[in-house]
């Protein structure tokens, strides 16, 4: 039995650590004064978002920048304190590295690090080392914003790296542990506790946000394709009848021509044969976009000439809805009369479940280039409830558009009521069929050769 040698024997938590204390070793040694400057908060942060418009607003984004002033400030007064006892201009030192923080994290806490036992070593209370009050004050902020701009894997470096500083250099060099060494560690773990907190935090709230993100996109995803399934499954039997009307017409032509010639019965023969494999084809391609519930319909795909059944039953529901139609009324092509259907159908059923109480109208146009919907509710009058899953209508209806190369609007109108517009051309072929249809003395809207 052998085994893989992949050029690492050691452990996964030892790679583990060891990447960590590599990066921590780049951060703070390699690329400790890396040239980060701090960057301005983000015009749609919650914090800035809050305030009122205007010059506050664009002042507000410069917040950190101005709480580490504040900072500085504060370590200055605590020094000017420290030089009525004689400490001397070092005790300013330690407002050097809190502005450093501004675009050099990390060489700021070495710089606030070395100001501190600098400023100890040249004041006359060594009662304070290696930490005056200044220094105390100055290394304790520079802490927290360098841990707050960088991984929790330096913070905990620097605070390591601090207690190693705040035991052992008093007793090297001054011979005794002073309390301000404990009173460091004491209060600069409690900062990094917090930091850590609001670090997990953020990071949690990002992931949830990228999540959620990407949940939506994939939820688009899926109902575009579940659309786009159920407009196969209904065009399937509209197709499919064509298709058999072709076979059936191309076997039946020879009989109805007295002693077809051979040429032409071989022409019928192979347009038959092929409306037979096209339509075997059709069949084998729904049985794959067909879900494992799906049942095929019993009754026929409904059309516009079934639209007041449709009315009536939303009336029952509910909805005081009218008709109006206008133009030359003729049957269109089943593609289209279905997809105008199911778009009344969709708009309907969006006016009843959020705009409970209103009143609709739908508005039938027949023009020469094509068919044109408008279906319009009103504001709603009674308390909408939250629909789950809504837009998933206006993507099926604009998928049934878009197949038909034609155009969809859907917005609310200024009163609160809401507007479906769609127009579906009708190609040249079929309203050339019309026109032959008239020319035989067909009414509009009827077939050729149908009876009224």
């Amino acid at each position: 039995m052998t085994q893989t040698d992949t050029g690492d024997s050691r452990g996964p938590e030892r790679r583990m650590t060891a990447r960590a204390f590599g990066n921590v070793r780049q951060d703070l040694f390699d690329d400790a004064f890396a040239y980060r400057p701090l960057k301005p908060l983000a015009a749609g942060h919650p914090f800035v978002r809050r305030l009122p418009e205007g010059r506050i607003r664009e002042l507000a984004v410069w917040t950190p920048h101005g709480l580490i002033v504040a900072a500085a400030v504060l370590v200055m007064f605590v020094a000017r304190l420290e030089t009525g006892f004689g400490s001397g201009l070092f005790a300013f030192l330690p407002v050097i590295p809190v502005l450093f923080t501004l675009v050099r994290p990390v060489g700021a806490w070495w710089l606030a690090l070395a100001a501190s036992g600098i400023t100890a070593f040249f004041s006359n209370r060594y009662e304070g080392f290696p930490f005056t009050p200044s220094a105390f004050l100055g290394y304790l902020a520079v802490l927290t914003i360098v841990a707050l701009r960088s991984r929790l894997s330096i913070g905990l470096s620097m605070w390591l790296a601090t207690a190693v500083y705040a035991m052992v250099v008093p007793a090297v060099l001054s011979g005794n542990e002073d309390a301000t060494s404990f009173q460091m560690l004491f209060l600069s773990a409690l900062v990094l506790l917090a930091v850590a907190v609001f670090h997990v935090r953020r990071d949690a709230k990002e992931e949830v946000a990228a999540q959620q993100t990407v949940t939506a996109v994939e939820r688009g995803r899926r109902t575009l394709l579940e659309e786009r399934t159920t407009i196969a499954r209904e065009l399937h039997d509209v197709v499919a009848h064509h298709m058999s009307v072709v076979a059936i017409q191309a076997e039946a032509a020879p009989y109805r021509v007295e002693n077809p010639p051979p040429e032409l019965e071989q022409a019928f023969a192979t347009i038959r044969e092929n409306a037979v494999i096209a339509l075997a084809e059709l069949r084998r391609v729904l049985g794959v976009v067909r879900a494992a519930d799906y049942e095929a319909p019993d009754a026929p795909q409904p059309t516009l000439a079934e639209l007041d059944g449709l009315l009536a039953n939303v009336r029952e529901a509910g909805l005081a809805v009218d008709k109006t139609v206008t133009g030359s009324v003729r049957t269109l092509s089943q593609g289209v009369e279905l997809s105008a259907y199911r778009i009344v159908q969709e708009a309907l059923s969006n006016a009843l479940r959020h705009a409970p109480g209103s009143s609709a109208s739908v508005e039938i146009s027949y023009v020469l280039g094509g068919l044109g919907l408008r279906i319009v509710n009103t504001p709603p009058r009674g308390l909408v409830k939250p629909s789950p899953g809504s837009g998933h209508g206006l993507t099926g209806m604009r998928e049934r558009v878009t197949m038909l190369n034609g155009e969809l609007t859907a917005e609310p109108l200024q009163d609160g009521g809401y507007e479906v517009a769609a127009f579906i051309p009708v190609p040249a072929a079929e309203r050339d069929a019309d026109k032959h249809a008239d020319k035989h003395g067909n009414k509009p809207g009827e077939k050729h050769g149908e009876k009224p």
